[in-house]
């Protein structure tokens, strides 16, 4: 062999000595095979063109042995280890089971045995308060009611703003939900006026502390990425089925916004005017209503804001659990495939989602202005 075609065989990469190891190494998966055949070739061909004296000569007689061992170590695997074809392909397999089911169930049996009372009766003072104030709202007549909503609209929003809640009114009694339609507007105003009774000094103790912003944020996180259905369970659980089940489900659901915009709205005002606030010699309290809590208003209503959005989501899915209004007209036309009965009442969900959602933007914008 001539001295170029020896260097040219010296400056080649060994590769039947990779394909040997691939081979062994890849040998437990069954395929080893596919890179022993080819290494014993290569190697072949290498032994052909290389001197005995060389390095690659050395190394290609190396990689073919590995190749020859790689085949019969996945023909062994193949023989042996077949059974525990999906052990090797997941070891994961071999984890044991952890035991969630059967904790979360003996928490549950524990949780109702111990506060089982207290949860019954508070269900029982909510679906009474809520029955009552339902009984209120229709004690007025429809069209006294839709009037009064109206100037309310106008008073809040624009004039625009209370033509269509006059003409929606107007449209959702003549459809014949007015009773489901109040009944809705009942669980909507209840469900935020806790979410906001709860989520506002949660939010400003956040800003208040590390250690609690640490601690709620988290929370949040996980109640607002946790599915809409699961709210259900825990909720049956401890009220039952019926409005009271219904409205903690939709305050659970409904409440992180109210409680992580309210945190950033104050985080967010400046240094500079709260420092300008301590030199004339403000407390923490003054600090807190005359200053933060005024600039960071328009973020607080645009967590109110989307807090009622997302109570209104969550009024058909809480129909599940006996609801009420609007959302179980709606589960109806679902279950029945009736869909006029499902269409016509989910336009009623849309009409007080838009007349909700426009009254408390433009207080947002309000906000804002001044």
């Amino acid at each position: 062999m001539s001295e170029e075609v020896a260097k040219q065989a010296e400056q080649k990469t060994p590769r039947p000595l990779i394909l040997g190891i691939l081979s062994i190494l890849l040998s437990p998966a069954f395929i080893g095979i596919l890179f022993g055949v080819p290494g014993i070739i290569q190697g072949n061909e290498y032994l052909k063109k290389s001197s005995p004296e060389t390095s690659i000569y050395k190394l290609a007689v190396i990689g073919r042995i590995c190749s020859m061992l790689g085949i019969v170590l996945s023909i062994v695997s193949v023989v042996f280890l077949s059974p525990y074809y999906e052990i090797i392909y997941n070891p994961l397999a071999l984890l044991p089971q952890m035991p969630l089911e059967e904790l979360v169930e003996i928490v549950n049996d524990w949780l109702l045995a111990t506060f089982g009372g207290i949860t019954r009766a508070i269900a029982q003072v909510v679906r009474d308060f809520m029955s009552s104030f339902t009984d209120l709202l229709l004690w007025f007549p429809p069209f006294v009611f839709a009037v009064l909503l109206s100037l309310l609209a106008w008073r809040m929003s624009s004039f625009s703003v209370a033509v269509f809640t006059f003409v929606g009114s107007s449209l959702i009694f003549n459809w014949g939900y007015w009773e489901a339609s109040l009944s809705t507007l009942t669980l909507i105003l209840v469900s935020v006026f806790i979410s906001i009774v709860i989520g506002l000094p949660v939010g400003i103790l956040s800003t208040r502390s590390d250690l609690v912003h640490r601690i709620v944020w988290p929370v949040l996180d996980f109640m607002q990425t946790m599915p809409a259905f699961v709210y259900l369970i825990p909720a049956v659980f401890f009220f039952r089925t019926g409005t009271a089940s219904a409205m903690i489900a939709v305050v659970v659901f409904s409440m992180p916004p109210v409680i992580r915009l309210t945190g950033l709205g104050i985080r967010q005002v400046s240094k500079e005017v709260v420092e300008a606030a301590t030199a004339f010699g403000s407390t923490d309290w003054q600090k807190l209503v005359k200053v933060q809590l005024p600039l960071a208003k328009p973020t607080i209503m645009a967590g109110i804001n989307q807090c009622i959005m997302l109570a209104l989501s969550m009024v058909v899915i809480a129909a599940m659990i006996g609801a009420g209004g609007l959302g179980a007209a709606v589960l109806r036309g679902i279950q029945r495939l009736d869909i006029g009965v499902g269409f016509v009442s989910g336009l009623g969900v849309v009409i007080l989602a838009i007349i909700l959602d426009r009254i408390t933007q433009s207080t947002k914008k309000e906000s804002a202005e001044e």
